[in-house]
């Protein structure tokens, strides 16, 4: 059995620092390699990252809450040197709306056959939501 955040991990979080990468660059005006510092990747990843090679598992584009929390952590990156927290807080938050959204449900399945995802409910509850609020 796999838990949703190794799912995320190998599918989500790649998805959104390549919507981060692309905000960084396009729309930011930083370069590669600025972006990667920022993202702690190398510059030949945010290069995969822009050119959708890298990073497409999961197309969080078009749902609007996901899109506006990765511009406002895209916005903070490129203004300011971000905290270390800050950037992690952020992340999660991220991760846990795109849980919370069942928006990984269908890839967990794909990953583990076994769980039966019409019942599972693990990343809707509202406890699941708090996973690093204590922190």
């Amino acid at each position: 059995m796999l838990a949703p955040c190794e799912i995320a991990v190998k599918c989500v979080l790649p998805s959104v620092r390549a919507m981060i990468a692309e905000k960084l660059v396009n729309k930011h005006n930083l370069n590669q390699a600025e972006t990667a510092k920022l993202l702690g990747v190398s510059q030949p990843a945010i290069s995969l990252y822009c050119r959708k090679i890298r990073g497409k598992t999961i197309n969080l584009e078009n749902d609007h809450d996901i899109e506006n929390l990765i511009e406002r952590l895209a916005e903070r990156l490129a203004k300011s040197k971000l905290p270390y927290k800050e950037f992690v807080l952020r992340l999660c938050e991220i991760c846990r709306t795109i849980r919370a959204k069942g928006l990984l449900c269908e890839i967990h399945k794909v990953f583990d056959p076994s769980i039966d995802i019409e019942n599972c409910g693990i990343c809707s509850t509202p406890n699941s939501l708090a996973c690093l609020a204590d922190s």
